[in-house]
């Protein structure tokens, strides 16, 4: 808490204290500290800060950073990245840079902040590699290449335009210098020894046309060619497959047969078990109970996460070298370790520099390499587009629309998801996952659709002129703090009704699952009953 509300602002100081209060009275109902919750409800007061810590409260949820009371040394490396984004967001800057703000959130976080950064009247530097979020915040692309820095008026979608005019225009102009390069060349040749003004002045031309008929052409593009593996006719079939990390249960009861060529995305919250979810087919993590059953000719190529697992004293060459010495493409041919790295953009000098000295970029392509050339008919792509620039996500998103195996892919990237996958596996929370046909933007206007449905109120029809109200009795503290933990309350078990009644729908031969799942709805409706009485006893107060 004290980092995310650091900084010298009074506001800032008495909500940070609020919150610290406020978490330290719900883990320890002693007096001292309700005495520090109304001192600081007080500050509160004093500072008129009810609705900036609203606002904060919003910041906080969207990025789910709950327990404000740990410490940030405790967080994994994406919870961190959460924090200081939040805490940026919170400082409300006039400039605010950002370097790949989306690595690290889901799908939900990065719509909300899209949404956010759009509305706010600010000026905004920021490095992304996701298309969308250039299209949707940016007015403006810089784009750095070869030490040059061009400037590009518009989002994304104007930019490749522009910048597809710029290098026609820059060919056409090199062609040129270097058919006059040529002829002047010819004429340097035959140039008779005792020169002249003229033929000096003419000399002085040809060095500078010389200077430029040595710039590049377009830039040379990663090629990705590598032979896939046979593919039989049993792929992967997943039987009533449960698995839970304490009360967090990822799947439960999932049944699925793959099919050949299918490309299938998985959205879901973080936290959610995405990722576990595909460690459980690598058999990289067990299911509790269930079956993963995989095709006999059926080779899996894993990109994850996790960074490669590889001693700082080797160099790039020989980790394709452990791998193999020479490696086949889909053409018939093969490349040796080195061609394949250089069709891979790494140079012949880059080749021999250790791992440990390549950026992060550098590292994933090297990374995503050691998986392609495996020859792998199954591929299983876990955030793919972190750290990699946009020119290699195109080249990625070719050779995969081109790919004839199965594709599992988890990305936040809703641009490369929309691309490249047919249906989603949505995982609602608690074991829940659901076939959605379709992108992820068919399936976010169909959630959209929904949640509009669900929100439509039919005004209620008066009969008769309202009698004047008598004047509303006013909420306590403590009683205002009780109607904003009903309201959350209520949410959660409306939402864990409608998975119950899900799970119930398609109930499978679990006898015992079902009868589970009988008893808690009866509990979860009647405590829906009993906390809207409450909810409603304390609407009636102002």
């Amino acid at each position: 808490i004290e980092n995310v509300f650091s900084g010298n602002s009074p506001l800032l100081r008495a909500i940070g204290n609020y919150e610290a209060a406020l978490e330290a009275f719900e883990h320890d109902h002693t007096p001292q500290a309700a005495k520090n919750l109304e001192a600081a409800h007080a500050e509160m007061d004093a500072q008129d800060a009810w609705d900036y810590e609203q606002k904060i409260r919003v910041i906080l949820s969207t990025f789910r950073i709950h327990h404000l009371d740990q410490p940030v040394g405790t967080l994994s490396g994406g919870q961190r990245k959460r924090v200081a984004l939040a805490k940026m967001l919170i400082l409300d800057p006039d400039l605010l840079i950002l370097d790949e703000p989306t690595n690290h959130l889901d799908v939900a976080m990065v719509e909300w902040l899209e949404e956010y950064l759009s509305s706010r009247n600010m000026t905004l530097l920021l490095v992304t590699h996701d298309r969308y979020f250039l299209d949707r915040v940016c007015n403006q692309i810089l784009e750095l290449d070869e030490g040059k820095m061009y400037v590009y008026n518009g989002n994304f979608s104007d930019f490749i335009e522009k910048k597809a005019m710029r290098e026609a225009t820059e060919a056409s102009e090199l062609d040129k210098t270097r058919n006059i390069y040529r002829r002047e060349l010819e004429w340097v040749r035959r140039m008779p020894k005792a020169r002249t003004t003229k033929s000096k002045s003419r000399l002085d031309a040809f060095d500078k046309i010389a200077d430029k008929a040595k710039g590049k052409g377009p830039q040379e593009s990663l090629q990705l060619e590598v032979k896939m593996s046979r593919l039989g006719g049993k792929i992967l079939e997943m039987i009533k497959v449960r698995k839970a990390f304490g009360s967090t249960i990822i799947a439960d009861g999932f049944t699925y047969t793959f099919n050949r060529g299918e490309r299938i995305g998985i959205v879901g919250k973080n936290g959610v078990g995405k990722s576990t979810f595909l460690n459980m087919i690598m058999e990289l993590e067990q299911a509790d109970s269930g079956k993963i059953q995989s095709g006999t000719t059926i080779v899996y190529g894993y990109f994850s996460q996790e960074s490669m697992q590889v001693a700082d004293n080797k160099r790039v060459i020989d980790v394709v070298k452990d791998i193999a010495e020479f490696i086949p493409l889909a053409d018939g041919s093969q490349l040796s370790a080195a061609q394949l790295l250089q069709r891979f953009l790494f140079a012949p000098e880059t080749q021999y520099t250790y791992v440990s000295k390549l950026s992060g970029g550098e590292k994933r392509r090297l990374q995503l390499m050691t998986v392609l050339i495996r020859n792998p008919n199954f591929l299983i792509l876990d955030e793919p587009t972190n750290d990699l620039d946009i020119m290699t996500l195109s080249i990625l998103e070719q050779f995969l629309l081109e790919f004839q195996g199965c594709l599992l892919l988890v990305s936040h990237d809703r641009y490369f998801m929309d691309k490249l996958v047919d249906h989603l596996f949505v995982f609602e929370g608690d074991g829940v996952i659901t076939d959605f046909t379709g992108n992820y933007t068919e399936y976010r206007a169909m959630a959209d659709a929904r949640e509009k449905e669900q929100k439509k109120v039919v005004p209620p029809v008066q009969e008769k002129p309202a009698e004047p109200e008598a004047p509303r009795q006013k909420k306590s503290y403590k009683e205002k703090r009780e109607w904003e933990t009903l309201e959350k309350e209520l949410a959660d078990l409306e939402k864990e009704k409608l998975q119950l009644e899900a799970a119930l729908s398609n109930p499978g031969d679990d006898i015992e699952s079902i009868t589970r799942h009988s008893e808690r709805l009866a509990e979860v409706n009647g405590l829906i009953d009993e906390k809207e009485l409450r909810w409603l006893e304390l609407s009636e107060k102002e």
